[in-house]
């Protein structure tokens, strides 16, 4: 019997499975619909069903922290819960949050909405008109995906402005220039789209004329990723994103750009109270000084208009030390989040006339995942109160009131949702492909048996870091039965700055999957578990990741779960928003860019006769990011090969896990009682 392994990487084009890309198609569809039914079928009932309503009842949980920003004498949140599974936002008074009983007051009912529009409105958010915050542009999606319809709200009356402004739906974003007057970045509209799907333009748009008549103001190439507009306090900035990592901008006012800031394209630029802060990803050199990639350098604003930069080194990286953010204003002073070797640190610092005052903020969590915010929507009119939002893998999150130098003051805790009795928290390194050292944290018993039913996980891309926090659904439904949960800190990620990403950048991304399949091993040489007890997650470009250790690595894992992924790279960069991560992974269309791509292209690596742990490819059919159709067509190839592959896609969810809480409860337990039977797990 011939399998059908098309594409290959001899013939990369030839790809039977096309047909899987028509998201809506009839014949995707009912090819989708079988494919799921299945999986439900063998999975679901019994022990999936306890499990679903345990992690709904948790995700509806009453309990939870309503996390809060303040816009004007008002706190907001945006809640859901049994009741209102789409959700609500509501408001109430500083003084009544921080009573055990909040009196909150309903702004708007989404589900109410919804079924009055007959429209599967998902909540993207809300931008507020500044000082006044009378009104606000909401931002509702259908079914979850990124595309979102734009319309005005009245915050007095709680009612949608009957003839105010609606922008159709696009991935797009609005800022008020006025109560009268919006800077519009949206793709709605001919040759208004870049190739990645973004807002090729910034338009302004005034009360009463036709959002078709908006004059543009500013526009970007085709071939770039966006540009929007964004009105501050001070100036009106104009940002080109040519890439993830490459920008450039320009001030004006809501008219549209007057002065370029001449600054290279890899610096990240952040103002705020007439400060600029710069943060570079490639070595800098002003004047006869080079700054190191990360180095967070502050100066006077009006020195980037004449050039004549002469800034501060507010924080220099180390090795394993570097800046999770560009920081966050305090009134008078720049919090600094430090991640110092996975540890969170802070420090503050407070400009003068000719020096910066640096100095460690005391009353810091010293472990764990530990995030710091403004209360305020708008950091430059805050009254300096911060928030500080603390966990750990084994203690829920606890949300603090403070002002810098203060000792923190909790005002809302988590509730412990699993039993943390004889677990404990561990950190080794394994020994990647190259030598290099990759952390990895472990989360389970004290002792181990080298038979340890293991949940591991990762991501490494686009610089973002994968920490250990606390996960209320692993904890009940893994560590509390027994499991050991690993989180893996590969390179691509940002654990440890721009250097840690460069690694596993480009070509560098097979690296990041060989560090992967390192820390697999390794828990195998520690004595903790063996091969085939080791369940391993990634989604998005985690989706690359789980796909190459079915290709590459397959005798290191007992099963796999694959989610919303990336995975055929040669024709990301014509699905949906993908030409955007050609600065991530390379062009598959450059001969040499191929050469690596198609290394890591898990699509074209699949081989008839090959021994490949079972592995569950779960998507989303409204997720506009990464479209549905690459774990499709992989799932088809994997069947042609006879692998032992399961599929599973949702209508609904956006780049996601779900619509509302039941739907991502449901997935989540899917996943888990798939991962669990295959490693020969019994709950």
């Amino acid at each position: 019997m011939t399998v059908d392994l098309r594409p290959t990487l001899d013939a990369p084009d030839d790809d039977p499975h096309l047909w899987l890309e028509d998201i809506d198609g009839d014949k995707a569809i009912a090819w989708v619909d079988a494919q799921s039914a299945r999986t439900r079928a063998a999975f679901s009932g019994g022990q999936f069903d306890r499990d679903r309503n345990i992690l709904k009842s948790i995700f509806d949980a009453s309990d939870k922290i309503p996390y809060v920003r303040r816009r004007g004498e008002k706190l907001y949140n945006f809640w859901k819960d049994e009741h209102h599974p789409r959700g609500i936002w509501r408001r109430t008074s500083l003084a009544s949050f921080r009573s055990g009983a909040p009196d909150w007051e309903t702004v708007l009912d989404l589900d109410a909405l919804a079924r009055t529009e007959d429209e599967d409105w998902i909540w993207q958010g809300a931008h507020v008109l500044p000082k006044t915050y009378d009104r606000a542009m909401l931002r509702l999606s259908r079914g979850g995906g990124d595309a979102t319809v734009m319309r005005e709200f009245n915050l007095t009356s709680c009612t949608f402005v009957d003839g105010g402004f609606d922008i159709p739906e696009a991935k797009g974003s609005a800022s008020w220039a006025g109560p009268d007057v919006l800077l519009v970045s949206s793709a709605v509209g001919d040759d208004m789209a870049t190739t990645s799907g973004y807002a090729r333009t910034v338009r302004r748009w005034e009360r009463g004329a036709p959002f078709a008549k908006a004059d543009v103001i500013a526009e970007t190439t085709r071939e770039n990723m966006l540009i929007f507009g964004n009105v501050c306090a001070s100036r009106t900035w104009f940002t080109e994103v040519v890439d993830f990592f490459t920008t450039h901008n320009r001030v004006g006012t809501p008219d549209g750009p007057t002065d370029p800031i001449h600054l290279p394209g890899h610096v990240r630029l952040y103002e705020v109270n007439n400060v600029y802060l710069a943060k570079p990803r490639e070595p800098w050199t002003i004047g006869e000084q080079t700054f190191a990639p990360d180095t967070l350098l502050g100066g006077e604003f009006e020195t980037l208009l004449t050039g004549e930069l002469a800034p501060t080194a507010l924080f220099t990286p180390g090795p394993r030390r570097v800046l999770q953010s560009m920081g966050v204003w305090d009134g008078s002073g720049l919090i600094l989040p430090i991640l110092d070797n996975l540890k969170p640190r802070f420090q503050r610092a407070i400009p003068s006339q000719d020096v910066w005052q640096i100095e460690d903020l005391p009353h810091m969590p010293e472990f764990g995942v530990a995030s710091l915010f403004t209360l305020d929507e708008d950091d430059e009119d805050t009254d300096g109160t911060l928030c500080l939002d603390a966990q750990n893998p084994l203690t829920p999150s606890t949300l603090s009131f403070f002002k810098a130098g203060e000792k923190p003051a909790p005002v809302k805790s988590a509730p412990s949702h699993f039993s943390s009795a004889g677990l404990i928290v561990r950190q080794f390194e394994a020994t990647s492909s190259d030598g290099e050292n990759i952390p990895y944290t472990v989360v389970g018993p004290a002792t181990d048996d080298g038979n340890a039913p293991v949940h591991l996980s990762g991501y490494g891309g686009f610089g973002l870091p994968r920490l250990a926090g606390y996960s209320a659904a692993l904890g009940k439904l893994w560590l509390e039965r027994g499991g050991t949960t690993v989180t893996a800190h590969i390179r691509g990620g940002g654990e440890f700055g721009t250097p840690w990403h460069e690694a596993g950048r480009y070509a560098g991304k097979a690296l990041s999957h060989d560090d992967f399949a390192a820390v697999a091993k390794d828990l195998v040489d520690r004595g903790i578990t063996k091969p085939e007890r080791i369940a391993a997650e990634g989604g998005s470009n985690g989706g690359i990741l789980i796909t190459n250790m079915l290709t590459r690595y397959p005798e290191r894992f007992g099963a796999l779960f694959c989610t919303i992924p990336l995975i055929d790279m040669r024709r990301y960069t014509k699905l949906l928003a993908g030409a955007s991560w050609i600065a991530e992974y390379g062009d598959p269309d450059k001969p040499e860019e191929w050469d690596w791509l198609s290394k890591y292209s898990a699509y074209h690596n699949v081989e008839a006769n090959k021994r490949y742990p079972p592995i569950l490819i779960a998507t989303a059919r409204r997720d506009d990011r990464v479209h549905p159709g690459h774990a499709r067509k992989m799932a088809a190839k994997l069947n042609n090969v006879g692998a032992d592959v399961w599929f599973y896609e949702p209508p609904a969810g956006g780049h996601g896990y779900g619509k509302d809480n039941a739907e991502q409860a449901a997935f989540i337990a899917l996943g888990y009682a798939f991962l669990a039977r295959n490693i020969g797990w019994e709950w």
